[in-house]
């Protein structure tokens, strides 16, 4: 048998020899946008490809002569054609798809938003790997206003929120450390100057045409994604003119100002279409605010868990975002094409926090602590500037890509790129001041460890002033890509149809981070002049229900009045350089990854393809921190470096019984690389004195085999159904390690609490995801308007270390995830009604390792709601809800009941009119 193939691949591979000619051309819907994931057929011939993210496919060699062809795209109309293929010729064939459904002879209609349902499915299905994908118009569905907000709504998907928007996300159980964010195929810059996740908050989403998300990786992709790949595809040109504009408003109780939201696209062709340009833009403008609530617990002697700490926190907060995008293509022939693009996101965060904070002291069994310190903190900064009054957070990535795509006959197609990547993060001028009262007697009710009460009395004349600070920071990182891929076709039709693919990747990456803290000490006048808070400007907090607690926070130094200080004037003020509170965390960084696969794409008759191949990633990488040594008063510069190889095999196999059911399995390796900051030789000291903290430079990379399976059937009127099962083994997983009561052997001292990040040794991440959606159409009258989507991944995880407890979960590993939407869509209308419910599980930034304080993220239920309104044909009305069950930011220490974090941020509305013309 195995002969009998072999003889049948030689014959088609000499007949492939013939006289040959190329077929290329696009697939668009009816506003000529294009399709991508378009299946195009050649039945005589057994042969067919799927178009690419811009609409466009080619067929290349295929014999001479007159061939029909069929083109299907799941929710639209099957077209019919024919083409002549002429000898050494490429001939062009754009087709224009409608949308609908044809059933009993009648064209059910498909809806502007299932249409984006339809875009992202048709992907899904051409994919060869297990991937999820999300279309612009889809993530519309949705009231989502950035990608991580988008990203929850697909399985095995959870996020991390900062301020009420989702900034980080966990795939499969994974922390956000172990899985990639790309831009157009390229990792994205991380603005964050600890970790290499990307902070998903900072752009919007209507700056992106698609999400992939790549649950399994093949060779010739970045190897560094254990949870996943998530891959931001920026918008291209159109086939049309088009132009949209949105403008918007919205409301949050807690900073009760108005938001402002605005965005457009705008694209053409010109050049008798040769060339293409699209430019987009986003504007943001909005008000934020927080209640919160957190605290330290420790486990005394006597087996008590009491409060070490507690704080009691307001946040107000202006986030500016602004976007801009631009994309151009220019086809030089059917043969050579070349594209640029070019992405800007700039996010401002002018922060204010006042925050009341109790540190008891030894506490009765009535709870009673007869010497407590209460500090009160104004955080802010000055008046001038850009600050205003205000501490800011200056946030900017900025990508640029060339990239050219060449077919050089029938024998090699050869794709390349250059990519330049920068995020920068700059926090001017931070300011604190912070008032104390010492020794006071504090009771402590402890009925409801979610929320401890502590009873005192005291006026703000009790208040000395405790601490005046500015701090300077700045973060930089910038990516350097260099990429080729060749495809060479080995046997370029039939059953035995294969392709060989090689190339190689190279990134150039350095990432910094440089602080400065400057202590404010008074002057002898000055400590006269600052003798205790009650003669300054106070800003009253107790006239707003406080959402984290029933608690009073009482008034705090005004932020306008701390803005005012003028550091300058040396008849109050002295500035003191403090480098043990920043020297530390100054490093450098650089990193190198030089990158090369082989794999191999083969079809096993009309209804299985696999493909098999390796890829080897070189990494080369030089790090600087400084040691802090408190006893001396010394910081001494330390340097690091490593390289190592990691090899990651892979095999992909793609069952496809008929056209609408797709059978995928998979076995690959994966690596993620230690953040950088963790590996820099660093020693610091925070908190007066009471925590150490260290970097380790003897990390190790975590390395992961995975299998995966997936099955999926897709229905015609724009839906599927799908079950999938996943296993992963890591070695040497990186968590961070939380000690209590540690011994230094440098300095012989003993500090209350000690923070590194450690290697693990194994652990195993397994799981099931289901996946259902579809548009009700069988169902009678208004009711076949319905939609559902919904889906539901389980996992279990297990950590085998001899530094944790055993049985521990893997850091980051939700055992329950669930997504719903209901929706109701017709020609004008369009509502949604969406539920996210996640489960605790440990989280991945900070383990703390002793019994009964593990620190989970709790459980989070979110409900959201949009509905628009199509008055005209070309203009849209928009209403959006989030929030609406008031979900806050809740960490638990050991037990649910006892609060470790929790910040409230209330519900959000958002309003606004779409204008587009195509």
């Amino acid at each position: 048998m195995n002969i009998l193939i072999l003889m049948l691949c030689v014959a088609l591979y000499l007949e492939a020899a013939q006289v040959t000619g190329s077929f290329t051309g696009r697939v668009l819907d009816e506003d000529h946008l294009p399709l991508p994931g378009a299946n195009i057929l050649v039945p005589a011939l057994n042969t067919g490809a799927a178009t690419d993210k811009n609409g466009e496919f080619r067929l290349s060699p295929l014999p001479t002569g007159r061939y029909a062809v069929l083109v299907r795209y799941i929710g639209f109309q099957t077209v019919t054609d024919t083409v002549e293929i002429t000898p050494g010729a490429s001939t062009t064939l754009n087709v224009v798809m409608m949308s609908g459904v044809v059933e009993l002879d009648e064209v059910l209609v498909v809806g502007e938003r299932l249409r984006g349902q339809a875009r992202a499915l048709n992907q899904q299905k051409e994919n060869f790997n297990i991937t999820n994908v999300v279309s612009a118009d889809q993530i519309g569905r949705f009231p989502d206003q950035n990608i991580g907000d988008a990203l929850k709504r697909i399985p095995g998907i959870t996020v991390n929120y900062n301020q009420g928007e989702a900034r980080y996300a966990n795939i499969r159980g994974a922390g956000p450390g172990l899985s990639a964010v790309s831009i157009d195929g390229d990792r994205a810059p991380s603005a964050d100057p600890e970790t290499q996740a990307v902070q998903l908050d900072l752009i919007p989403a209507e700056m992106i045409q698609s999400i992939k998300v790549s649950k399994t990786v093949t060779p010739d992709m970045d190897g560094d994604a254990i949870g996943g790949s998530v891959n931001l595809i920026t918008r291209q040109a159109p086939y049309l003119r088009r132009l949209s504009l949105a403008v918007g408003s919205g409301y949050n109780p807690l900073s009760g100002s108005p938001r402002i939201q605005g965005s457009f696209v705008l694209g053409n062709r010109f050049v008798d279409e040769k060339l293409g340009v699209v430019l987009s833009g986003s504007w943001d403008d909005n008000h934020l605010g927080s209640h919160n609530s957190e605290g330290i617990w420790r486990i005394h002697d006597h087996g008590a868990v009491l409060p070490q700490q507690w704080d009691v926190r307001l946040y107000t907060i202006r986030r500016l975002r602004r976007s801009f995008s631009a994309a151009a293509d220019y086809r030089v022939s059917n043969e050579h094409r070349y594209f640029i693009n070019f992405l800007y996101n700039h996010r401002d965060d002018w922060e204010n926090r006042v925050r009341l904070r109790y540190l008891p002291g030894e506490m009765d069994e009535n709870g009673l602590a007869e010497k407590t310190d209460i500090r009160r903190q104004t955080k802010g900064g000055p008046g001038w500037g850009r600050n205003n009054n205000a501490r800011l957070e200056d946030q900017r990535t900025v990508k640029i890509q060339l990239k050219g795509k060449h077919n050089f006959g029938d024998w090699l197609q050869a794709e390349w790129s250059v990519s330049l990547a920068n995020a920068s993060e700059d926090r001017p001028n931070e300011r604190h001041i912070s008032w104390e009262a010492k020794n006071v007697p504090v009771t402590v009710n402890l009925s409801d460890p979610r929320t401890p009460y502590f009873y005192e009395q005291t006026s703000y004349k009790d208040f000395k002033p405790e601490e005046i600070s500015e701090e300077f920071q700045t973060s930089r990182e910038r990516n350097l890509y260099y990429k080729i891929d060749l495809d060479l076709p080995l046997i370029k039709k039939g059953p035995c149809k294969s392709t060989f693919f090689t190339g190689g990747k190279i990134k150039v990456k350095s990432k910094s981070r440089d602080m400065l803290f400057n202590r404010i000490r008074l002057t002898r006048a000055g400590k006269k002049f600052f003798d205790d808070m009650a003669d300054f400007p106070l800003t009253g907090f107790n006239d707003r229900h406080f959402l984290a607690g029933d608690y009073t926070p009482g008034s705090f130094t005004s932020y306008d009045y701390l803005g005012s200080l003028d550091f300058s004037d040396t008849t109050l003020f002295n500035i003191d350089d403090d480098k043990d509170k920043y020297i530390a965390a100054n490093y450098n960084a650089d990193e190198d990854v030089s990158a090369a696969y082989l794999l191999l794409e083969q079809n096993l008759g009309k209804h299985v393809e696999i493909k098999i191949g390796m890829r080897a990633e070189k990494t080369s990488i030089a790090y600087r921190g400084f040691v802090w040594n408190e006893k001396e008063n010394t910081a001494l510069p330390k340097r690091g470096a490593d390289s190592y190889v990691n090899l990651l095999p892979g095999l992909h196999l793609k069952y496809e019984p008929n056209n609408k059911v797709t059978i995928r399995a998979a076995w690959t390796n994966t690596v993620s690389r230690p953040n950088y900051y963790d590996l820099v030789p660093y020693r610091g000291v925070d908190r007066g004195g009471e925590v150490l903290r260290r970097g380790n430079p003897l990390l190790q990379p975590t390395v992961s085999r995975n299998f995966d399976f997936m099955i999926e059937r897709y229905f015609k009127t724009i839906g599927i159904v799908s079950m999938g099962a996943f296993h992963k083994i890591l070695h040497r997983f990186i968590y961070m390690q939380k000690k209590y009561g540690y011994f230094d052997p440098l300095t012989e001292e003993i500090y209350d609490e000690y923070y590194q990040p450690r290697n693990g040794g194994d652990a195993v991440l397994s799981g099931l995801e289901f996946a259902f959606q579809r548009q009700l159409d069988f169902l009678p009258g208004l009711l076949s308007n319905l939609g559902l989507y919904a889906n539901y991944t389980f996992t279990t995880s297990r950590a085998n270390s001899p530094n944790l407890p055993k049985g521990t979960p893997l850091p980051g590993a939700a055992p329950h995830i669930l997504n719903l939407n209901v929706s109701y869509e017709t020609q004008k209308i369009a509502a949604g009604l969406s539920f996210s419910a996640t489960s605790p599980y440990i989280d991945p930034d900070e383990v703390d390792l002793t019994p009964g304080l593990e620190r989970y993220y709790d459980k989070v239920r979110y409900l959201d709601f949009n509905l628009s309104w199509k008055f005209r044909p070309d203009i849209r009305a928009y209403l959006e809800a989030q929030n609406l069950l008031n979900q806050p930011l809740r960490y638990y220490a050991g037990s649910p009941e006892r609060t470790a974090q929790q910040e409230f941020y209330s519900y959000r509305l958002q309003f606004g009119i779409k204008y587009s013309i195509k």
